[in-house]
């Protein structure tokens, strides 16, 4: 009988490997995605880069303002996950809007130690 933990590792090992065999045989990645366009907001401009997590997709994407000193940049990952693509971006947006109205510049300052 397996035991759970490895039955769970076998699945995750049957994922990876069916998920490369999916890429060598002509199938789609990640790199062959499209990034979504960048949204304007406050002055920032929001930048969502969902990414896979095996079956879902993690809300993640970066906050970039432009400066006399450069353009600044803030890279956001949570935990949130969602099924489809197009589910993860609309949540980055939202959740980096949110990000902007809570903190605005503040998310550019770095943090000691």
């Amino acid at each position: 009988m397996i035991s759970r933990l490895a039955e769970t590792g076998l699945t995750q090992m049957l994922s990876t490997l069916r998920a490369l065999w999916s890429r060598l045989a002509g199938g789609t990645d990640e790199a062959s995605t499209p990034a979504a366009p960048a949204t304007e907001y406050k002055g920032y401009r929001i930048l969502p880069a969902p990414f896979r997590n095996n079956a879902v997709y993690q809300t993640a994407g970066t906050i970039e303002k432009d400066t006399p000193e450069g353009v600044k940049q803030h890279r956001f990952v949570r935990a949130d996950t969602h099924h489809s693509r197009e589910d993860a971006i609309a949540f980055a947006i939202s959740k980096a809007k949110q990000i902007i109205d809570l903190q605005g510049d503040r998310i550019f300052k770095e943090t000691d130690g």
